[in-house]
């Protein structure tokens, strides 16, 4: 697929209450050792106050999907995306600095194919309340960042990342057609960002498979081998929660009900084909805990699934065909699955890893460095049947 084509600008101004505070966020700025404002409980998750160095950056994102969600709610989507939809960007010129918005139409579509309303979007996105910053354990170099609801998680890529993410897109949408309550994490805005003589900085949104946060106990990162799959800890009756990973999980299964296990497992076969159709590698499955209380437990409603499961479908032999399960009637329904003591929260992330020459020599010299141990860079085909084979042998 073709680069995306350059696309219309419009010249914009910060809103009076954002444009205050990027005039006088760089003032406060304190270099490395920022003083972080109002910590949250759970490890790594901290407001963007002032004093933030990343403080002004945010503030221009906030400014800047503020006035790009306007132009999909002046301009709906109407119908499916076609191949301009795809290709297009739209710049907008704000004080200080520009915002691309790259293949708007067709994932404003896909937002809008998910119930969510163009202007709940842009008011938890835009200028308001801070965002969060999340400083993981990842060994990427990318910032991560979610809306002050948690609800949106934003996520900072390289540029090659972004080309092969919008080169995709287009069969990412149609996986999703296929099958709706597929496990990988919903894609809902690809941007850069430039400051006037600077780097453009490029991010994307996704929806967040760990919402709503409040109650869960246990986040785990599932790559599915052992090399540098460790983390220690938090203190025991600690308040802090880390993100886990492979080897943390020694001892531990997830238990559901015996439909819903035979439909996770189906998802993540389908799920991970697609992937390895794309010669992806090194994508996580996110996962957390949460107790269920005793008004949650049991079937619930079951008309009320229903008609949350198959809304649009023809037929039972469609939503088969899909996979289509029972939804919990709970925000995110999509990343939750319930079994009889414990709801999981599960999604497919990190999709933007391909097996180039790069990964391949990664590969090798992993190899030889760890023989006979599994760590992450293989094959695609290795991978998806590995991550496959890790649910199947946590799960009962």
């Amino acid at each position: 697929m073709a680069a995306p084509s350059p696309g219309p600008r419009e010249v914009l101004a910060l809103s009076p209450e954002a444009g205050r505070k990027a005039a006088t966020s760089s003032s406060g700025r304190r270099g490395f050792l920022w003083r972080l404002r109002d910590k949250k409980l759970r490890v790594g998750l901290f407001e963007i106050s002032p004093e933030h160095e990343l403080h002004r950056l945010t503030l221009m994102m906030q400014a800047g999907l503020w006035a790009a969600t306007q132009v999909s709610i002046d301009h709906p989507p109407r119908g499916l995306p076609t191949e301009e939809d795809f290709s297009e960007v739209l710049t907008q010129v704000h004080e200080g600095f520009e915002l691309d918005t790259l293949a708007g139409p067709a994932l404003a579509w896909l937002r809008h194919s998910l119930g969510l309303a163009e202007e709940d979007y842009q008011a938890t996105l835009g200028p308001g309340s801070p965002y969060l910053q999340f400083l993981s354990t990842s060994k990427s170099k990318a910032s991560f960042f979610l809306s002050h609801d948690q609800r949106f998680f934003l996520k900072t890529l390289l540029r090659r990342e972004v080309r092969m993410l919008l080169a995709y897109l287009p069969r990412y949408l149609q996986h999703l057609q296929r099958h709706p309550h597929s496990l990988l994490a919903r894609l809902l805005g690809v941007h850069s960002l430039q400051v006037a003589r600077g780097k453009k900085t490029y991010f994307i949104i996704m929806q967040s498979v760990f919402y709503p946060a409040g109650r869960i106990s246990e986040r785990y990162d599932i790559k599915g081998c052992e090399v540098s799959r460790w983390v220690e800890p938090a203190p025991e009756n600690s308040p802090l929660v880390l993100v886990l990973k492979d080897l943390n999980f020694q001892g531990k299964t997830i238990n559901l009900a015996g439909p819903q296990r035979s439909w996770l497992l189906q998802q993540m076969e389908l799920d991970t084909t697609f992937l390895r159709e794309l010669n992806m590698l090194d994508y996580s499955l996110l996962m957390a805990f949460q107790r269920l209380q005793e008004d949650e437990k049991g079937p619930g409603s079951l008309l009320f699934h229903t008609a949350r499961s198959v809304l649009g479908v023809q037929s039972l032999d469609e939503a088969r065909t899909q996979n289509r399960r029972l939804l919990p009637s709970a925000p995110n329904a999509l990343h939750i699955l319930d079994g009889p003591e414990q709801r999981y929260f599960l999604g497919l992330v990190d999709l933007t890893t391909v097996y180039g020459l790069r990964k391949r020599l990664e590969h090798l010299w992993k190899t030889l460095r760890y023989p006979y141990r599994d760590f992450s860079t293989v094959s695609p085909d290795v991978y998806a049947r590995r991550l496959c084979q890790w649910v199947e042998a946590h799960t009962e």
